[in-house]
C-alpha cells in the first residue's frame, strides 16, 4: 500500500477548515408523521406523485444497491450530477486557483480542461504517444510542487483504447497527488476496473457513470469511488441535495436490470466488431483504433465533407479531425444494427459519389 500520500497536505486550506451546510435531512434521520423542519410545502405537489419533501442528501438506498453491483462500500461512493460534478469538486477541493496545476493527457475528455479553466487552475498537457498510451517520462517531467491532480481516461475518449494498466499503476505509486482514472466506458472493456484497488492506492479516485452502458444519460448520475476520507471531502463540498428524488427513484428501479444491461453490452461489443470489419474494407478508410468503448475512432479520407454529408442525412457522428493526434478522424458511436447499417450505406454512397 502507498505510504507517502497525505490527503490533509493536498487539500486547499479553506476546504480543510470548511464546516459543511447542515440540511434539515442531515439533522433528522428516520421516520416521522409530521415534518415541520424544512419549510417544505406540506400540502403536496401539483403532480400525480408528491415530490414536496427533500430527498436523502446522501442517497443511502441508491449507494446500497450500487454496492451490490459495483462491490464498493457506500462510504467509498459519491454520487453526482453526472461525472462532471465530481470533476468540478476535485478542482475545488485540491487546487488553489492561480497557483496549483493539473496534468492532462490529450487527446482526452474535454471537460477536464473546461473545469480547469472555470476554476482558474493551470493545466499541463502531456500528449499521449502515437499509439495513444501514456508518456511516462513526459508526465514525470511535468510534475512540480504545485501539481495536485492527474486525469487519465481509460478506455480513452475519443480514441477508445484502454491505457496500459502497468503505466497507470506506475503513476499511482510515484505521484503524491490525486490520480483520477475516468472509467466511463469500462463496461465495454475486458480490462478490470480500478475500483478493486482503492485499498492499495489512497490517492486514487475512480469515475464511472450510468450514462453509457446503463442507458441513463438523461438522468445525469455519475459516480466517484475513493477512500472514505476523500469521499468525506466530496460530501462537504457538494450542494445539500445534489441528486433529486425522482432521479434516485428511477435509478434505483433501473438498477434491477443488470441482465438487460449485460445483454446490451454484448450486443454493442458485437456490433463494434462488425462495424469495424465493414469499415476497414473501404479503401478510403486508413485506420481504425482498436476500441474498448462503445465507439470507434476512424481515420478516413475527406472527414469533414463526410461529416457534413451524414448530417444532411440526419446521421450525426462526431468530427474529431481537428483534435491533435486525431487528425483526419471521425468518431462513430455504436448504434443498433439498423442504425449502423444505415450509416454504412451512407458512407459507401458518399465515397462512391466522390470517386465518380
Amino acid at each position: 500500500m502507498k505510504e507517502s500520500f497525505s490527503l490533509d497536505a493536498l487539500l486547499r486550506d479553506n476546504i480543510r477548515k470548511l464546516v459543511p451546510y447542515s440540511s434539515a435531512r442531515d439533522e433528522f434521520k428516520g421516520e416521522a408523521s409530521v415534518l415541520l423542519d424544512a419549510n417544505e410545502n406540506a400540502f403536496g405537489s401539483p403532480y400525480s406523485k408528491n415530490y414536496n419533501r427533500y430527498p436523502d442528501p446522501l442517497q443511502h438506498s441508491l449507494k446500497d444497491k450500487l454496492y451490490e453491483i459495483k462491490g464498493v462500500p457506500p462510504e467509498q461512493t459519491f454520487l453526482g450530477n453526472g461525472s462532471d460534478e465530481a470533476i468540478d469538486i476535485l478542482f475545488r477541493a485540491f487546487c488553489e486557483p492561480a497557483r496549483d496545476n493539473v496534468i492532462l493527457v490529450p487527446p482526452t475528455y474535454g471537460m477536464y480542461e473546461v473545469s480547469a479553466n472555470i476554476n482558474n487552475v493551470a493545466y499541463k498537457k502531456v500528449n499521449l504517444t502515437a499509439d495513444y498510451q501514456l508518456d511516462l517520462d513526459g508526465i514525470a517531467a511535468a510534475i512540480d510542487a504545485h501539481t495536485k491532480l492527474i486525469f487519465i481516461c481509460s478506455p480513452n475518449n475519443p480514441t477508445g483504447n484502454s491505457i496500459r494498466r502497468q503505466d497507470m499503476e506506475t503513476i499511482l505509486v510515484n505521484f503524491d497527488g490525486v490520480v483520477v482514472i475516468d472509467e466511463a466506458y469500462i463496461n465495454f472493456s475486458k480490462q478490470p476496473s480500478f475500483t478493486k484497488d482503492l485499498q492499495e492506492f489512497p490517492n486514487l479516485v475512480v469515475l464511472q457513470t450510468l450514462s453509457k452502458a446503463w442507458g441513463l444519460a438523461a438522468l445525469r448520475l455519475g459516480m466517484a469511488f475513493a477512500s472514505p476520507e476523500i469521499i468525506n471531502v466530496f460530501n462537504k463540498i457538494k450542494p445539500p441535495y445534489n441528486i433529486n428524488q425522482a432521479t434516485q427513484e428511477i435509478v434505483l428501479d433501473a438498477l434491477q436490470g443488470v441482465a438487460q444491461v449485460n445483454d446490451w453490452i454484448k450486443s454493442t461489443v458485437a456490433e463494434r466488431e462488425a462495424l469495424t470489419q465493414a469499415l476497414i474494407k473501404l479503401p478510403q478508410v486508413q485506420h481504425i483504433t482498436p476500441s474498448d468503448a462503445n465507439f470507434i475512432l476512424v481515420k478516413l479520407e475527406e472527414p469533414r465533407a463526410l461529416y457534413t454529408y451524414l448530417v444532411d442525412l440526419g446521421i450525426i457522428v462526431r468530427d474529431r479531425s481537428k483534435v491533435e493526434l486525431c487528425e483526419g478522424c471521425l468518431r462513430f458511436t455504436i448504434g443498433t444494427p439498423a442504425e449502423n447499417a444505415l450509416m454504412l450505406k451512407a458512407i459507401a454512397a458518399f465515397y462512391s459519389v466522390v470517386e465518380d
